[in-house]
């Protein structure tokens, strides 16, 4: 199948990243979170992919499989669990250790499992995995930017696939027979050089997509450990686990000389990160009020003080007009109260019979160090996406506001076994009369107090 995008000769490896990133955009392949640039892209029809992973003959026979935590990768992690077998997934970054091993609940359900396929439920369910842990996986599944037929890969630039591997083979986690499978569109397989694939970079066996399972046959050798010569402490204190893997390594007599450091290089041809930093701002000069004066000799200061004095006469002369309030034996006043609360009255009806009619459902005993941006992520991955959003996290509750009793039921149906940050949460669904809802539904944001009235029942 040819591919449906021409490599420039002399193209390096980020100019054919910004190719396949613009191209998804463009024709409209791209798939939530975009823009996909600067990741590895999430695409329309992942899920079909990825289901051909269980399809695969060596799926069958493992029972530890890696999988990345890419977006586009959740249907693979998903075909792990509901096979029963053991999920690791790399901890972003590899900031606090190698791997986490998913652990969902005992007789989990479907949607269950979906949740510890998410981000959120990866790191609710994770349970961490040291270098001195046994482990055996036969199958690797890596998200990649392009990839060829031949098996050669390219990621998004960070080289953290590459190191999860080279890590994993000195752990003796995997071998030369390890399986590696890669998820993309069929658009991000390409004809690439095999000139820009270094040693240390990861080959791929298996590449699945929405329409193709194909075998690469690549010949080129699997990394063997770390490449010590193509780090440096810079790279070292990002990732901790290098340093006790290292420490390791020296302990057993092997080469573990790093390369130049970074702060050693020339600041000409330097990254732009790591160049000098620019000169400071210098900060405005301003002048000092009471040293300079005006044409007539008076400093501005004495000049602003005189404006503001003639201000005060100004007001004295012509007093604001004052609503009178006051009249015999207090009836005037009591005159004013009770048109004014007439017509906020009124204006409150006015507005009640313009506002669309929504349903709420209320979520309870949200955990104290959630943040808002996690639980509208959560609401996003499992598509209960309300219309509003009050957020009371001090008070552990929020009220999602959603357009009909209908679309509310769905999302009722998809936030049951809600879980967030590994706490259980209660989520109820808002009876009210149309009184109540009208009281609700003016003021905007239902305060505690509000809530406290509506009659609250379990779908």
């Amino acid at each position: 199948m040819e591919a449906v995008m021409q490599i420039n000769p002399g193209a390096s490896k980020g100019d054919i990243r910004q190719k396949v990133w613009d191209y998804l955009e463009r024709m409209g392949l791209a798939d939530f979170p975009r823009p996909v640039h600067h990741r590895i892209p999430n695409f329309k029809g992942a899920s079909e992919a990825c289901a051909k992973v269980s399809e695969l003959q060596v799926f069958s026979k493992t029972s530890e499989v890696k999988v990345d935590p890419d977006r586009p990768l959740e249907g693979a992690r998903l075909s792990v669990l509901q096979a029963r077998k053991t999920l690791l997934v790399p901890t972003p970054r590899l900031r606090y250790g190698l791997l986490n091993k998913i652990v969902p609940p005992k007789e989990a359900t479907e949607a269950q499992l979906r949740r510890c396929c998410s981000s959120l439920g990866m790191k609710a369910f994770g349970v961490p995995m040291g270098l001195d842990a046994k482990m055996k996986v036969d199958l690797l599944v890596v998200g990649s930017v392009a990839v060829s037929e031949k098996g050669y890969r390219i990621g998004k630039g960070e080289g953290y696939s590459d190191m999860e591997y080279a890590i994993m083979v000195s752990m003796g986690a995997v071998n030369e027979s390890t399986v590696v499978v890669t998820v993309v569109h069929d658009c991000q397989v390409l004809d690439i050089p095999e000139e820009l694939i270094g040693s240390h970079d990861v080959t791929v066996d298996y590449i699945l997509t929405p329409t193709r399972v194909i075998k690469t046959n690549c010949q080129l050798p699997k990394p063997q450990g770390i490449i010590w010569m193509k780090l440096d402490t810079d790279k070292l204190g990002k990732i901790p686990i290098l340093n006790k893997l290292r420490a390791l390594e020296q302990q057993a007599g092997k080469d573990v000389t790093l390369g130049a450091d970074r702060t050693t290089a020339d600041p000409v041809t330097a990254e732009p990160s790591l160049k000098t930093t620019q000169p400071k701002r210098q900060p405005r000069w301003r002048p000092r009020q009471n040293t300079h004066l005006d044409v007539k000799g008076a400093s501005i200061q004495d000049l602003r003080q005189e404006k503001k004095r003639q201000g005060e006469q100004k007001t004295k002369k012509h007093p604001a007009r004052v609503r009178k309030e006051s009249g015999d034996n207090g009836l005037e006043t009591g005159k004013s109260q009770e048109k004014v609360k007439e017509q906020d009255s009124q204006e409150g009806k006015r507005k009640a019979r313009y506002l669309p009619s929504m349903t709420s459902i209320y979520i309870e005993e949200i955990p104290a160090e959630l943040h808002i941006s996690e639980l509208k992520t959560a609401l996003r991955e499992i598509k209960a996406t309300p219309l509003k959003l009050f957020w009371h996290g001090a008070q552990h509750w929020a009220c999602l506001k959603y357009s009909d009793l209908q679309a509310a039921d769905q999302a009722l149906e998809a936030l049951q076994g809600l879980t967030l940050n590994g706490h259980n949460v209660k989520v109820k669904l808002a009876k009210v009369q149309q009184g109540e809802k009208n009281s609700v539904e003016t003021s905007g944001t239902p305060t505690p107090s509000a809530v406290a009235e509506i009659k609250v029942t379990s779908n």
